[in-house]
């Protein structure tokens, strides 16, 4: 036998190895060859098994043999399911003699060498599979001291796996965790309830899955949201399972509000469309050439059987849909249920949050619908329209306002104001002061003095937030003309387009409403001509601002002139929009306010023509 100082040296060899090595097989060469120098060792044989009975991979290695042989297979060997150690090493002593080759397949291969017995250790690396490592010896052999170095060897090899194991989960820990955190910046980042639950679907895969679908819960049921795989056809067919499938649609049913992962696979899918079948995906890709109808179970050449996998997404105590997982990929680099759960909570606060923010921006839409005038009053002589754009993301409701009323003498009084400010205060300040103006104007009162009373009863509300307003009355005269009397608290100044293009600022001023207890307003007086248009604004419009610094307003006459010939609502749409594209910063709200004269023939009846109600743009 080799000596034991030898064997010493070559196990010392074989530990560091171990230390270094990425794969088991990486061993092979420092375990086989001082196996091999043992007296009476004539043949060095190693098996890997999966399942009890699928032999995976034998190598082995004769005396004066430079290259050993390897067989990598997936050879069921049912009679092999005895040799299955349990949680410790076996070392067993054989005949050659005695080998069963229905058991053994080292049989054939000991058979051509001198050795008479077979001496071989099993052992389990893992819950999925177990191995051996033994040798072919002849009467020369001390089988004890070989017995004793097969168990050394095999020492190192499970210490090895273990540690490759052990290296492997920490880094699929770093894997998931880094995945987690993208997940969560990547979901966090939209607050629209589809695109979350469409970013969630693609986050997955291929990092997690195969496939992927998310379904949001609604009172009626599961509600098919978004799907995503990686092949497009098979994405295809999970899109059309998601909407409409009744086995997955009974599965979610079924599920309820049970919140532990749950795996199906083999027969637990049979009847479902991931069922693993060779010929029914042979089918399907016979009968859909360009492969729009694959089924989703089968991965084109990738035989890996299919697995689902079904998380419950709840957040803040309830349940608000789930997130079916398809994979076609090996039992090791299955998702642990953990890593799902994990995932499945941070997209249910993503998607949770995103259901939340859209129901408040409906309410805050609503609100700020009630807000605003829901019809503009309109005659044969005036063209009236209106835009608001919200500007805030994060939708507070706005304090901007605005309204047209008809006054007892037959003209129309235009306003337009902006609450300083956002929010439930600025939203109940914004509706005292639109309905005290409208009252007072309604009633006859004259710009000056509404502005005034507004500012009265602001100041007797004890109201803290301060705000800007211009009131505008557009009276027809006989000429054909109008008159255009305007006060103004602070707010920016109205533009009159000119039916020959040119556009002028209507000169007004006074002081913002709500800081001091007595405030008059002067009026201005101009008059306008037929097809001149008055512009109403609130300064969300001026202040957009572009990435230079620029701001609208600088653009604005020129913007405002191109736009001559339009009639009010394509003036009040278009320079919202042309505001909205051109600023790079700026987040208030645009309100405007438009009004074309149309013009009154000499001697015409300025008593109220019978009025016509137009909706508002919002």
């Amino acid at each position: 036998m080799g000596g034991d100082d030898t064997w010493s040296s070559a196990l010392h060899r074989l530990w560091q190895a171990a230390s270094r090595a990425e794969e088991v097989s990486a061993l092979a060469d420092d375990v086989y060859a001082p196996l091999l120098a043992t007296t009476g060792v004539h043949l060095v044989v190693g098996t890997r098994w999966e399942d009890r009975q699928i032999l995976r991979y034998m190598r082995a290695l004769a005396a004066g043999s430079d290259s050993p042989v390897i067989t990598a297979t997936s050879r069921s060997v049912p009679e092999a399911a005895v040799r299955e150690p349990g949680d410790e090493p076996v070392v067993t002593r054989i005949p050659v003699a005695a080998l069963d080759d229905a058991g053994w397949p080292e049989a054939e291969l000991l058979r051509r060498t001198p050795g008479a017995t077979f001496v071989v250790c099993t052992f389990r690396l893992d819950h999925r599979g177990w191995a051996s490592l033994g040798v072919g010896v002849d009467a020369s052999a001390d089988v004890a001291a070989v017995e004793g170095r097969l168990a050394q060897a095999v020492d190192v090899i499970v210490a090895c796996h273990t540690g490759i194991l052990q290296r492997g989960r920490e880094a699929r820990r770093g894997a998931d965790d880094a995945l987690l955190a993208e997940a969560s910046l990547q979901m966090d980042s939209s607050l629209d309830v589809e695109e979350t639950l469409r970013r969630v679907a693609r986050i997955a895969v291929p990092a997690v899955a195969e496939g992927a679908l998310v379904h949001l819960l609604r009172s009626e049921g599961p509600e098919f949201v978004a799907a995503t795989h990686v092949s497009v056809q098979q994405r295809r067919a999970l899109e059309e399972i998601g909407r409409e499938n009744p086995w997955l649609a009974a599965l979610l049913a079924r599920r309820g509000e049970d919140e532990d992962t749950v795996f199906l696979s083999g027969p637990e899918l049979d009847g479902s469309p991931f069922a693993d079948t060779a010929d029914a995906t042979d089918a399907s890709d016979a009968s859909h050439g360009d492969g729009d109808g694959a089924r989703p179970g089968a991965a084109g050449g990738d035989r890996h059987s299919t697995v689902i996998s079904v998380s419950t997404l709840r957040a803040r105590g309830r349940v608000v849909g789930s997130i079916t997982f398809v994979y076609q990929r090996p039992e090791a680099r299955l998702p642990s249920s953990a890593f799902l759960r994990s995932l499945a909570t941070r997209a249910a606060l993503s998607i949770d949050n995103a259901l939340l923010y859209e129901l408040r921006r409906h309410a805050v839409l609503s609100l700020q619908e009630h807000l605003l005038p829901s019809q503009l009053p309109v005659t044969d002589q005036w063209d009236l329209s209106a835009s608001y754009e919200v500007g805030d993301p994060m939708l507070d409701v706005g304090g901007d306002f605005y309204d047209a009323v008809t006054r007892p003498d037959g003209s129309i009084a235009l306003l337009i104001g902006d609450v300083c400010g956002r929010g439930a205060e600025a939203a109940a300040l914004t509706g005292l002061a639109r309905h005290t103006l409208r009252t007072l104007l309604e009633q006859g009162t004259d710009p000056g003095t509404a502005l005034s009373r507004l500012n009265r009863a602001l100041r007797q509300e004890r109201a803290s937030r301060f705000l800007t307003a211009v009131v505008t009355t557009l009276a027809p005269r006989a000429d054909g003309t109008a008159l255009l009397t305007t006060c103004s608290a602070g707010h920016p100044s109205p533009l009159v387009l000119r039916s020959d293009g040119t556009v002028s600022e209507v000169l007004t001023g006074g002081l913002l409403l709500g800081v001091l207890d007595d405030v008059s307003y002067e009026s201005h007086e101009e008059l306008i001509g037929p097809d001149d248009t008055v512009v109403l604004f609130t300064d969300g419009l001026t202040e957009s601002r572009e990435a230079g610094g620029a701001f609208f307003e600088s653009i604005l006459p020129v913007r405002l002139a191109a736009l001559r010939g339009f009639d009010a609502a394509h003036i009040a749409e278009s320079l919202t929009q042309q505001a909205k594209a051109y600023r790079a910063s700026g987040q208030d709200d645009i309100a405007l306010l438009v009004a074309r004269w149309t013009g009154v023939p000499p001697g015409a009846d300025l008593l109220p023509h019978p009025l016509q109600l137009v909706r508002t743009a919002r």
